[in-house]
């Protein structure tokens, strides 16, 4: 099946990122916000043909650090690894580039 790029802002994989406060050490709480709209803007660009991503802070520790859904449908791991496996992306090194893109990202914007 031959997939047309790119997709649909509708037909795309939404990647919702919950951001601990905590990561940007003990005063992270009155700067996530700040932090979670630069990291957005970061990694908007990343397979933006076929995601989109939603970076947030986690207030909600019951909630996931991380979710996947199309047409406003959460999806299961095994489900977002098989949406990904059309693009030729393993999830788990998805996650891995992505966890490593954050630690970047924080240490940038801790510096600042």
């Amino acid at each position: 099946m031959k997939i047309s790029l790119p997709l649909p802002q509708d037909k795309k994989l939404t990647v919702i990122v919950r951001v601990e406060p905590g990561c940007l050490g003990p005063e992270g709480k009155g700067h996530i916000e700040e932090f979670c709209n630069f990291a957005q803007a970061e990694v908007e660009p990343i397979d933006s043909d076929f995601v989109h991503w939603e970076i947030v802070p986690r207030h909600d520790k019951s909630l996931p650090e991380m979710q996947y859904k199309t047409i406003n449908k959460m999806l299961t791991h095994d489900k977002a690894a098989k949406y990904l496996k059309m693009f030729n992306k393993d999830l788990d090194e998805f996650e891995g580039h992505l966890h490593e893109k954050l630690a970047v990202l924080i240490e940038q914007h801790l510096d600042h």
